[in-house]
């Protein structure tokens, strides 16, 4: 049986979409870090997006555990022209296509930007190489809210919609085990 283990980062405290922007984590709060690094598995093996943000909260988890290289094809959802934008700038220049993006998530685009189904392939595509490459192993996935959601949804077969229902707070616990094919979440947000 594989588990992941899908960890949010530090929070960046931006009011903005932050998706491929590399802002650094908030890793004020060691009380929280230490209790994350505490709960995870002693012998799990760390990854983490390629983005500052993961990579520092990976460092502050990992302590003794194996960790292997970071993973561009874990970063967030790739806003393109809205990065870095609030939702009402981005809601004042183009409002149905805001709109769409997060109501129907699917083929919908930010400009030079990537849709769900996008981010979802890419992240999907990683997950099941550290899957077949560490098969058996407990994976502790250091990445962003976005990335978490795909994999919510994949294991739990929902829309994207459903999908985009959940909470993923800085900082918290995604659990997911993988047995024979089977997907089973164990744990959705969890904060310790």
């Amino acid at each position: 049986m594989t588990e992941l283990h899908l960890v949010r980062h530090g929070p960046t405290h931006a009011k903005t979409m932050v998706g491929w922007s590399d802002l650094p984590a908030d890793l004020s709060d060691t009380a929280q870090l230490a209790r994350l690094s505490n709960h995870l598995p002693e012998d799990g093996i760390v990854i983490s997006s390629d983005l500052q943000r993961c990579i520092a909260t990976a460092d502050a988890v990992q302590q003794h555990r194996t960790r292997l290289p970071h993973d561009p094809e874990l970063r967030e959802i790739h806003f393109g022209d809205w990065e870095l934008k609030s939702f009402a700038e981005i809601e004042a220049e183009d409002p149905d296509h805001i709109r769409a993006y997060w109501e129907t998530p699917g083929d919908v685009r930010p400009p030079n930007g990537e849709s769900w189904n996008e981010v979802s392939k890419r992240v999907d595509r990683a997950i099941d190489r550290l899957i077949t490459t560490h098969r058996g192993a407990k994976l502790i996935v250091v990445v962003h809210f976005g990335v978490i959601l795909t994999q919510i949804q994949r294991a739990q077969q929902l829309t994207a919609e459903e999908a985009f229902g959940h909470r993923i707070e800085n900082l918290s616990v995604t659990s997911i085990k993988i047995h024979d094919s089977k997907w089973t979440v164990k744990a959705i947000n969890q904060i310790l």
